[in-house]
């Protein structure tokens, strides 16, 4: 077992902190403030709204899995035939067309994001179909990254060659956990050369550029055991890690009704957790990007943490340059200038709004200046763990944040903060409770409200 150091412990004070259930920010306002319904009309004037020049990054969301594993919380469904699927793949087709009928040109794309579900759900000839279509009516840049998210145990020979003829250039796998018994517990079988053997078909093919998702607090996880995980992903040699938090919410996603929630870890144990999968992987040379993303210091996003250019979106922490994400599929959002439009959830009516000609928006949201101005100020302070919020705001407009002040100071008296006037930064060792902190800025925010995750 792992020695544990005492910033490994969590603080019985700071217990009832660690609990708090708080957005992941990736967005603000966060996705339960969208506004439904949300007129599609609006959505096609702000794409028709957007300059020539703007970059865009393009988001897929495929959403569709053989199986669902017990702790997903994705937007997907299982489908273990391929006639949905490959009628989802026509349906795309078109809302491609309609997206860029409603940019009326060919727009700049500098990444685009495959995400899922399972992406490679998608039968080889589809994913080349689709890719056609995107070239056909994008400017896609030669430097463009091309990303697919990959669950290690579906990829095939065949997938491989086409990730590597429409140029994929950085693949994401979900490892979750290396651990049999807690695989098991989980119901996501995958032993360590299930993705050993993925990885080394994805770099047969050129594919160099790797990262992996791990997650921490799951049924049966120990220090040891994800210390081991740990290990033994890292000793893979990818490029990024991230490792998120599990966030047990069967209300809202039936499938984890099959994990029995008695035998989740508790806040002082998931903070254990968390603690030592960072501190085995920043051992092994990794550097922290943000609360939990972790980079080699020559990859893009280390780069970026220590330049100052990271950001955060909804697919984590990123180095995209592009500040409009255009999602396309069901359940998909798109990050635009004047706020946030996101396709109907359910394949039936995200399909039924294609086939009738129309953008598939089903929620939204507008942005204010105050939201714009709330929006820096959290993706600030949770990509650099501090933030000057004089350089941001006027004095009339820090007059308007007075409450959120007074919430730091509460934070700044726990030992959670740190404040000299404007300047806010997460107290050391306590960078697991970021959004607890940048929490404090969110005008919207029901406290625990039920559909986010605890904090740590």
């Amino acid at each position: 077992m792992p020695t544990l150091g005492t910033d490994d412990l969590l603080p019985a004070e700071l217990a009832d902190l660690a609990a708090e259930r708080v957005p992941r920010y990736t967005s603000y306002p966060t996705a339960p403030h969208f506004q439904s319904p949300f007129p599609a009309d609006t959505h096609r004037r702000w794409l028709a709204a957007l300059a020539p020049s703007t970059p865009i990054s393009l988001y897929l969301h495929i959403p569709f899995c053989q199986d669902l594993c017990w702790y997903c919380g994705c937007s997907t469904q299982a489908v273990s035939r391929p006639a949905p699927i490959a009628t989802y793949a026509d349906d795309l087709l078109a809302e491609i067309d309609l997206v860029a009928d409603a940019l009326g040109r060919r727009q700049s794309v500098v990444r685009v994001h495959w995400g899922g579900g399972t992406p490679l759900a998608l039968a080889p000839a589809d994913l080349r179909r689709i890719d056609g279509a995107l070239k056909a009516r994008f400017d896609i840049a030669p430097s463009a990254e091309i990303a697919v998210e990959i669950d290690p145990r579906r990829i095939t020979a065949a997938h491989l060659i086409v990730l590597r003829d429409i140029g994929t250039n950085r693949a994401s796998l979900g490892v979750q956990d290396l651990d049999a018994e807690v695989q098991r517990q989980i119901g996501r079988e995958q032993p360590f050369e299930v993705v050993a053997a993925a990885v080394a078909g994805l770099r047969m093919v050129g594919i160099q550029q790797i990262g992996f998702d791990l997650i921490y607090g799951l049924p049966g996880q120990t220090t040891d055991t994800v210390a081991q995980t740990a290990r033994d992903a890292v000793r893979l040699g990818p490029d990024r890690l991230a490792i998120f938090g599990y966030a047990h919410v069967p209300w809202a996603r039936p499938n984890q009704r099959l994990i029995d929630a008695n035998l989740l870890p508790d806040p002082g144990l998931r903070w254990q957790l968390a603690r030592v999968a960072e501190r085995t992987i920043r051992a092994a040379g990794y550097q922290a990007v943000g609360l939990d993303h972790f980079a080699r210091a020559e990859d893009g996003l280390a780069v970026a943490a220590a330049t100052g250019q990271l950001r955060r979106g909804f697919q984590g922490f990123t180095d995209d340059p592009a500040e409009v994400v255009v999602g396309l599929g069901a359940s998909s959002i798109s990050t635009l200038p004047a706020g946030y439009a996101q396709n109907a959830q359910q394949v039936p009516a995200w399909r039924s709004a294609i086939q009738a000609g129309q953008l598939p928006t089903a929620r939204g949201r507008a942005i204010t200046a105050d939201d714009r101005l709330r929006r820096r100020i959290v993706e600030t302070l949770l990509c650099q763990g501090a933030v000057d919020v004089a350089s941001l705001a006027d004095p009339g407009e820090r007059l308007k944040l007075a409450p959120a002040f007074a919430q730091i100071d509460q934070l700044v008296a726990r030992g959670v903060a740190t404040r000299d006037g404007n300047w806010i930064a997460l107290a050391p060792g306590r960078e697991l409770l970021a959004r607890v902190v940048a929490a404090a800025f969110d005008a919207y925010l029901t406290p625990n409200g039920p559909g986010h995750a605890v904090a740590v």
